[in-house]
């Protein structure tokens, strides 16, 4: 299925996405997180443009060939809503199956809380919905303290999110140090023997930041078996005009992004069918070993949760199985 590539232009915004299937199916649109582009759907895209489904993947707010605003206040989360508002319209505005994976995740259930009556249903994978905003004030009391005691990890496996707040210029000099080793080194699987264990994550203010002394990213081989040759390339390619600079800033509006989901209809609550696909490896979101789930228990009326054996990019590194799971779920639902 060939998957083809499109822009939309408005008056605050342009948003570059890929398209495949026929233009009269229904609708399914893919949300990519940091630090990735629309391309990361690919499996997931050929999937269910193959089985009638008209599926759209954007390059996010800052990412690819979509608009790169220069400002740290243009990432906040009602910016990011507003472009896939436009997006929607500009695409017809049929109700879709909003699929989100990381901080797509948080864009796809704040669009599904505010704007109900344009999502037949919700697919988060990997970061679970914090109805009162996916921000570092509402992770904190929800961490293990068993395995991150508060004197010695005080922001637990968030201490990276913590560590891009207060040495915002230094992530984004050590990053683009060697863009195609950062990404690299960042896309690797999920590891079964890291059940239980203390994340990386958590150690970014102790080492000096995540590549330590060094300040860059060590040369590493790409995993082709998560990104294709081809869409690695394109991936560190569209990483060459902005960097890491507008990707990060998406973690620097905590206080507006609260805000404004404190206004959120019905507290946030999702009453559209949704599914969350958890990765059991994932040291740092991971739901079945922590009190992450909590908040999107209590807000989704008509919650699914499936865990598969992967890391945290499960669409790259399980492509079969998150097919498979959405699949299920959409017949159960009797969205398909």
């Amino acid at each position: 299925m060939q998957l083809t590539s499109h822009s939309f232009r408005s008056p605050r915004h342009t948003t570059h996405y890929w398209e495949a299937g026929p233009l009269d199916g229904p609708l399914m649109i893919f949300l990519h997180g940091w630090p990735q582009i629309g391309l990361m759907w690919r499996a997931q895209i050929e999937a269910f443009a193959s089985e009638g489904w008209r599926c759209i993947a954007p390059d996010m707010r800052g990412y690819g060939a979509s608009s790169a605003p220069t400002s740290a206040d243009a990432y906040a989360l009602q910016e990011l809503v507003a472009d896939m508002i436009e997006l929607h319209d500009h695409l017809g505005s049929h109700p879709a199956v909003w699929i989100g994976h990381d901080w797509g995740s948080p864009v796809a259930a704040a669009l599904s809380a505010f704007h109900p009556t344009r999502s037949r249903g919700v697919v988060l994978i990997s970061l679970p919905y914090f109805p009162n905003g996916f921000a570092l004030p509402n992770l904190v009391p929800l961490i293990d303290r068993e395995l991150y005691p508060t004197d010695q990890y005080p922001d637990g496996q968030w201490d990276y999110y913590r560590f891009y707040l207060t040495h915002f210029e230094q992530t984004v000099s050590d990053m683009n140090a060697d863009v195609a080793a950062t990404l690299a080194s960042l896309y690797r699987p999920g590891n079964p023997a890291s059940g239980g264990k203390i994340s990386p994550s958590a150690l970014l203010t102790a080492n000096g930041g995540r590549y330590g002394a060094a300040r860059r990213a060590p040369p590493t081989a790409p995993d082709f078996g998560l990104w294709p040759a081809e869409d690695f390339d394109a991936l560190v390619r569209a990483f060459h005009p902005h960097g890491f600079r507008s990707a990060n800033a998406w973690y620097l509006n905590d206080a507006v992004n609260i805000g404004y989901l404190y206004s959120a209809p019905e507290g946030g609550k999702l009453r559209q069918p949704t599914l969350f696909i958890n990765g059991e490896w994932d040291v740092i979101c991971d739901i079945s070993r922590s009190r992450l789930g909590d908040p999107m228990r209590s807000a989704c009326t008509d919650l699914s949760v499936t865990n598969l054996p992967g890391g945290h990019w499960l669409p790259l590194e399980r492509k079969t199985e998150v097919v498979e799971a959405i699949c299920s779920w959409l017949k159960a639902k009797m969205l398909s």
